[in-house]
């Protein structure tokens, strides 16, 4: 521990004994020892926040090679496709444009369907029964 041998520790705990008297020195030792587990604490909570960084970054740069593999392959045969015409089986008809890959399909969803409305009369009559002949 830092090159100390045990005489040189209890050599320095008996200066802190007689420098800060019998009831001061467990206290300070109590405090002494709760500042360094929290240190500890501190520390470790700090690397696992970087380890939590490096494993996002990991994610993130996966994510980035997915997206580009994938737009690389549905652009790959519209370019053919619509360029070439070279009998790829893709017709400028059925060919995918680029309109269609930034069309927004939140406008499109409308909600659950409406219940059709009932003519409150009709369903009051039919509550009461049958007209009574008076």
């Amino acid at each position: 521990m830092f090159g100390m041998g045990m005489p040189e520790i209890i050599l320095i705990l008996a200066i802190a004994l007689i420098v800060l008297g019998p009831k001061k020195l467990p206290e300070i030792a109590k405090a002494l020892g709760r500042g360094i587990s929290e240190f500890k604490r501190a520390t470790q909570d700090f690397k696992e926040s970087l380890d939590v960084d490096d494993d996002l970054k990991e994610a993130r740069e996966t994510i980035q090679e997915i997206k580009g593999d994938i737009e690389q392959t549905v652009k790959e045969p519209m370019t053919q496709g619509t360029a070439s015409g070279n009998g790829t089986g893709v017709s400028t008809e059925d060919a995918v444009t680029e309109e269609d890959l930034e069309h927004s399909f939140e406008g499109d969803i409308k909600g659950p369907p409406e219940k059709p409305r009932q003519d409150t009369a009709s369903q009051e009559e039919a509550q009461e029964g049958p007209p009574k002949n008076v």
